[in-house]
């Protein structure tokens, strides 16, 4: 059967339909993981079409936007900007991955080769570090091959679920079952599973989890932080101390209380945050989910027990043999900072999305509300979730606890390391396949785009749930807080240029584990200012404490961020205002962007509670 031609335009809602459509694309200059693998090969020579992104790509996009070329031609890509850009399909392909998916560093250029087989139409493509760079391929001749959408073959994992007051859990390599087919997937877990597994307590408990470091011996030394928890600086996973040498083992306590009182319900992760290697030993496996509970949130009558399911979304590239590539530059300091992969080129992008530690995993639901525990575990990347059926997601808290009242909205996005908490109601769709899809943004001017994946499918069957639940519209009113009318500390995220590279920095500063940035009285309340003067977006996490997002560029916060946080997206010259009470404990702690490439070069920073 053919196809009199396949346009794939760029869209909201209405992208989620096409973006599991499928062809195939080449790169004829292969270049790290990015780059999509040769499926067909192509016609007689042609000539190359070439497309230019100057100086300011960011902000003046590819030249020209639209370019026509023939069935088996070439796509040469010039890139004349002093950072790294992408030309990256909208839609993908049977296996994930982008049509086409090629990473273009600063003063370089690259050649796509158009397979023999792809059909005539137009193709959207943009740069997914760059939102609003987008651009038209338009293929021309006879129609060719007819996309077919994804397979969803594995069912959806749950990952264990411990809910013991004094745990074990032994660090340690395993296989994992990611791709439907093929060998396991060797990687390094916590207690045999990618995701770890789920801790899952009520508030005003105490929690002691023994880590157990049984990992091979190149893999050094480790420390686990529970992100978005409220512990001691010792129990926080300091990234240069207290840390966990091989054969060796460390208990973190975590008091589910904050001022004296059992903390707000709240949904967290715990992963590895070791100085220099939090990104490899994350993309290598060592995350799981944590869950507080409390009595006032099950009264709502929110959905719970099987129908309260939560999706760990990551992602990942593959050797041929389904072993993890390893995509990482030398520790050695210079060649982070002055290398190909120096920043601002540094991102570690997978090309399989995984949830629950699986490709292209589908769910049995019934036709009735499910609560979706939304985590963005990526290295670096950001999804723009939507449903195929056009529903909303039904947002009732973050991360860091409920929401103050419900929020609709259309699609959902989501950083590294951000949390959502929603609810998707499948009543009346018996029968029917929703898909879950990442859509590319374009809400921002500049800055980091989100990425265009079929996640995983939701497969309604049965009967609707006997007791259906509710979503009550007011769920948790905010406690009152004295918010300081002045800024005690402002943090400011750039990239900073040195005689020696460059490296991401926090107030023109590269991370020194001996040194601290500021002070703060215990007991007080401080107002930050989160400022980012670089080119690219950062996703800003803050250890310790439960956050008030006052403002967003002078103005009140959306009212998905109205609640409680710890992690926020700054768009280049974008400022959030926040504020906290410091209660409990004293110590050292926190600040850096949790785009873990950002990270281990050099953005993050200390405060002192005295």
């Amino acid at each position: 059967m053919a196809s009199r031609g396949v346009r794939l335009v760029a869209g909201r809602v209405g992208m989620v339909a096409l973006i599991a459509l499928a062809v195939g694309f080449t790169a004829a200059d292969p270049l790290g993981a990015r780059t999509q693998a040769v499926s067909a090969r192509p016609s007689a020579a042609r000539d190359a079409v070439t497309i230019v992104i100057g100086v300011g790509g960011a902000v003046h996009g590819y030249s020209p936007r639209s370019v026509s070329v023939e069935r088996g031609g070439q796509l040469v890509v010039q890139n004349d900007d002093n950072v790294t850009h992408t030309v990256t399909s909208e839609a993908v392909g049977t296996q994930g991955d982008p049509l086409f998916d090629q990473l273009v560093p600063a003063h370089s250029s690259r050649t796509l080769v158009l397979p023999s087989t792809l059909g005539a139409g137009e193709y959207a493509f943009y740069c997914s570090f760059h939102p609003t760079m987008h651009g038209t391929l338009v293929v021309t001749g006879e129609p060719g091959q007819v996309p077919e959408p994804p397979d969803f073959e594995q069912e959806l994992r749950i990952p264990e679920v411990l809910n013991g007051s004094d745990l074990t859990i032994h660090v340690r390599r395993a296989p994992v079952r990611v791709m439907p087919h093929g060998p396991r997937t060797r990687m390094w877990t916590y207690g045999g599973t990618f995701p770890g597994p789920t801790i899952k307590r009520p508030t005003g408990t105490t929690t002691r989890v023994t880590f157990v470091n049984d990992l091979p011996r190149r893999a050094g030394s480790l420390t686990v932080h529970q992100h978005g928890g409220h512990q001691t600086s010792a129990d926080d996973g300091q990234p240069t101390r207290q840390l966990i040498v091989r054969g060796d083992s460390r208990t973190y306590t975590y008091r589910l209380v904050e001022g004296g009182k059992p903390m707000p319900a709240s949904f967290r992760f715990y992963h590895d945050h070791r100085m220099g290697r939090t990104a490899p030993n994350n993309w290598r496996g060592l995350q799981g989910m944590f869950l507080v509970t409390d009595e006032r949130e099950e009264r709502l009558g929110l959905p719970s027990g099987r129908f309260d399911v939560p999706l760990h979304i990551s992602e990942r590239s593959f050797t041929p043999h389904n072993q993890l590539t390893d995509p990482f530059p030398g520790a050695r300091m210079h060649e982070w900072m002055t290398g190909p992969q120096a920043p601002p080129n540094d991102a570690t992008v997978g090309r399989r999305v995984l949830v629950n530690g699986q490709f292209a995993p589908y769910l049995k639901v019934r036709p009735g509300r499910y609560r979706l525990r939304l985590l963005d575990a990526s290295l670096f990347s950001a999804y723009d979730l939507a449903l195929s059926s056009g529903r909303p997601f039904v947002q009732v808290g973050t991360g860091s606890g409920l929401l103050p009242h419900k929020v609709v909205r259309q699609d959902i996005l989501l950083g590294p390391a951000q949390r959502a908490d929603v609810v998707v109601d499948f009543t009346g769709q018996a029968g029917e396949n929703v898909l879950l899809s990442s859509i590319p943004r374009s809400d921002a001017t500049v800055g980091t785009g989100t990425r265009s994946a079929a996640i995983m499918q939701f497969r309604v069957r049965g009967r609707p749930p006997t007791r259906d639940a509710r979503v009550p519209d007011a769920l948790r009113p905010v406690p009152h807080l004295d918010v300081p009318s002045t800024v005690s500390k402002t943090w400011t995220f750039d990239l900073t240029k040195s005689g020696h590279g460059s490296y991401w920095s926090i107030n023109d500063k590269m991370f020194d584990p001996g040194r601290v940035d500021h002070r703060v009285r215990l007991g007080s309340i401080e107002r930050w200012r989160l400022r980012n003067t670089s080119d690219v977006t950062h996703y800003v996490h803050l250890h310790e404490e439960q956050w008030r997002t006052i403002s967003r560029d002078g103005r009140p916060p959306p009212p998905w961020e109205r609640g409680f946080e710890d992690t926020w997206r700054l768009d280049p010259g974008e400022t959030v205002e926040v504020a906290a009470r410091f209660t409990d404990y004293r110590g050292v702690f926190m600040v850096h962007c949790h785009m873990l490439d950002h990270e281990d070069h050099g953005m993050m920073a200390q405060f002192e509670v005295y």
